[in-house]
C-alpha cells in the first residue's frame, strides 16, 4: 500500500568554489519520503539509480523525509515538518486532497507514486527538452561547522522564488522499528536543510544540522519555481 553535517573549516575569500547551469535544461526530482513507510525503500532506490545514471547531466535529485510517518513506531532521523509542509503546497498545486509517500514530484509540474520508473523515465525525457528561463549563479562565501554561506545571482527577475537545499549524497540507516523493522535502508541526496529567498540576488545562510559528520559528501542544489511551483532553473554546488 503506498503511503507515505566537517572538520572545521573557513573559507573567506569569494569566488573559491561556483556552479551555474551549462546544459540550461534542468530536471528537478523531488521525493517525499519517510523511513517509516514500508513502500518507500523502492523509490528511494529508484532515485539512487537516477542520480547515478544522470550524474553527469543536468539532473538534480532530492530526498525530502517527511514527518507524519514518525508517531507510527519509527522516528525517520531526516524528517522534519517543514518537508511535510511543503509537500503539503504542493498538493495545493494539484488540487489534490491528501499527501502521501513516496511522492515524487518531477519540475514541480507533475506527479505520481515514487517507485514508478516507467513514469520516471518518461518524465526524464520530457523535461530534459524544456529551457530554463532563469539562469543561477553560486558562490560559497564562506564555510565552516556551524553552516555554509553562499552567495547567489538569477538573471532572471520574473520568478517567484529560489529554494537552496543543503544534502547529504547518502546515509545507510538499520531500521529498529515501524515498518520497515530490521530492514537496512539506503537514502540518497537527503535534504538536510532547506531555505527560500524571494529576491533574484544576495546570501543564503545555510546551518548543518548536528546529525551531520565530516564524513558526509555535502552540496547545495538550488532551483527557481514560479507561483506555480513549477521549476524554471537549477544548479549544484559541491560543498
Amino acid at each position: 500500500m503506498i503511503r507515505y553535517l566537517l572538520i572545521l573549516l573557513t573559507i573567506t575569500c569569494t569566488g573559491v568554489l561556483t556552479a551555474q547551469n551549462q546544459e540550461n535544461n534542468p530536471v528537478v526530482l523531488e521525493l517525499f519520503t519517510s523511513q517509516g513507510c514500508s513502500s518507500c525503500p523502492p523509490a528511494d532506490e529508484l532515485l539512487d539509480t537516477i542520480k547515478e545514471t544522470y550524474k553527469n547531466k543536468d539532473v538534480y535529485v532530492l530526498s525530502y523525509h517527511v514527518d507524519y510517518w514518525d508517531r507510527l513506531g519509527w522516528r525517520d532521523p531526516f524528517s522534519a515538518k517543514e518537508y511535510s509542509d511543503y509537500q503539503r503546497d504542493y498538493a495545493e498545486q494539484f488540487n489534490s486532497r491528501s499527501i502521501y509517500t513516496p511522492q515524487l514530484v518531477v519540475n514541480g509540474s507533475e506527479h505520481f507514486t515514487g517507485s514508478n520508473r516507467g513514469k520516471a523515465n518518461l518524465a526524464l525525457h520530457k523535461y530534459a527538452k524544456n529551457t530554463a528561463t532563469h539562469d543561477i549563479k553560486l558562490n560559497i562565501l564562506k564555510k565552516e561547522r556551524e553552516g555554509i554561506v553562499i552567495k547567489y545571482n538569477v538573471a532572471d527577475t520574473q520568478f517567484d522564488r529560489i529554494t537552496f537545499a543543503l544534502v547529504v549524497s547518502e546515509r545507510v540507516t538499520k531500521v529498529g522499528r515501524g515498518e520497515n523493522r530490521n530492514r537496512t535502508l539506503k537514502n540518497t541526496n537527503i535534504v538536510a536543510n532547506r531555505l527560500v529567498h524571494r529576491d533574484t540576488s544576495g546570501t543564503a545562510i545555510l546551518s548543518i544540522p548536528d546529525w551531520i559528520t565530516a564524513d558526509d559528501e555535502l552540496s547545495v542544489i538550488a532551483y527557481t519555481q514560479n507561483e506555480s511551483l513549477k521549476t524554471t532553473g537549477a544548479t549544484k554546488l559541491a560543498i
